[in-house]
Parts: C-alpha cells; sequence; structure tokens
C-alpha cells in the first residue's frame, strides 16, 4: 500500500471521534445504555456522524482497506466474566511479507504496527487488551477472538452483533494461521 493512501486512511479516520449512536440517532459520549439501545453503523453513516466505537470504526477501515485492494481482516476479541464482557475489534492484513495491525479506535495504539507473522500480532494485541482491560484471566478459554468475521450488512444491536462475530472461526495464537 503506498504511502499516499496510508495517509488518506489516517485523515479518514482522524474524522472520527470515540462515541456511539443508539437506534434512534442520539450520539453519546459515554458507555451508559450501550448494551441496551447501541446501533452498529455502516461505514457511510459514520463517516456522517463522526463518531463511533471500535466496531463501527473496523467496517469503516475495512471499507478503505477494501477500495485500496488490501484484503484485511477483521477480528473481534472478548472476554467472558461474570456480568462484563469486555471486546475490541481490530483490523490486520498482509503486506510485503509482514503482518499489519492498523488502528485508530484504541487511542493509546493508534497507528501502523508491522509484526514478523499473524501469531506475534495476535499476542501483542491480546496482551494489551489484557492489560488495559485489567483481565485477570482465570480461564483461557473465556477470552475468544473471532478471527475474520464478515462484515454486517445492516445495522446490529450489541448482542446482535456478538452473535454476528461469534459465528466467525476462533483464532489460536498458538497455532498456524492459514
Amino acid at each position: 500500500m503506498s504511502r499516499e493512501y496510508r495517509e488518506k486512511i489516517d485523515e479518514v479516520m482522524s474524522q472520527i471521534d470515540y462515541g456511539w449512536v443508539d437506534f434512534s440517532g442520539e450520539k453519546h459520549t459515554e458507555l451508559k445504555g450501550f448494551s441496551k439501545t447501541y446501533a452498529l453503523q455502516l461505514p457511510n453513516e459514520l463517516l456522517e456522524s463522526k463518531l463511533g466505537v471500535c466496531w463501527d470504526q473496523v467496517e469503516l477501515e475495512r471499507k478503505l482497506f477494501d477500495d485500496a485492494g488490501i484484503d484485511a481482516q477483521a477480528f473481534f476479541i472478548v472476554y467472558y466474566d461474570d456480568d462484563k464482557y469486555p471486546t475490541h475489534t481490530f483490523i490486520l492484513f498482509e503486506e510485503d511479507g509482514k503482518v499489519i495491525w492498523y488502528e485508530h479506535a484504541w487511542e493509546m495504539f493508534a497507528g501502523w504496527h508491522e509484526f514478523d507473522n499473524w501469531q506475534d500480532a495476535m499476542r501483542t494485541i491480546r496482551d494489551n487488551f489484557i492489560k488495559v482491560e485489567k483481565i485477570d484471566v482465570k480461564n483461557p478459554l473465556n477470552l475468544v477472538i473471532c478471527e475474520n468475521y464478515p462484515a454486517p450488512s445492516k445495522k446490529l444491536g450489541c448482542l446482535d452483533f456478538y452473535h454476528h462475530c461469534e459465528k466467525s472461526p476462533h483464532f489460536k495464537p498458538e497455532e498456524e494461521h492459514e
């Protein structure tokens, strides 16, 4: 991918703030009420609202990469623990024999990150997720990474988005990536 196209992606994404939009179109910058009223935005909706969580932002990123001819894969990481289920979505793709993690929504890790292989990328993202979310991984089976989930074709609520992603294969960082 050319430096110019990377700059274009950065420019588009720099216009997006972190927050969410509910099914009535109301914008929110705090997570209160998220699980009950969140509505996934499709890329054109996010470009209009300019406010989205990682779930929304990854769909726009996926479209931008697709427009550049890059086969970017979307991942959904979640830790199921009692009544709290922290998540993150992110984009990975291959370029020149490297695996690239592009991040915008997770501000402390925003940017382009290059890895030698899929396992190193996934371990880094998983470890960052555990650290940031302050997760005590009592049961490793509760930490799930859904690999290359398909782009949603319509607005989804919170629970529907979980179910959409959970249908995809689960990535195992210790195994070979195909």
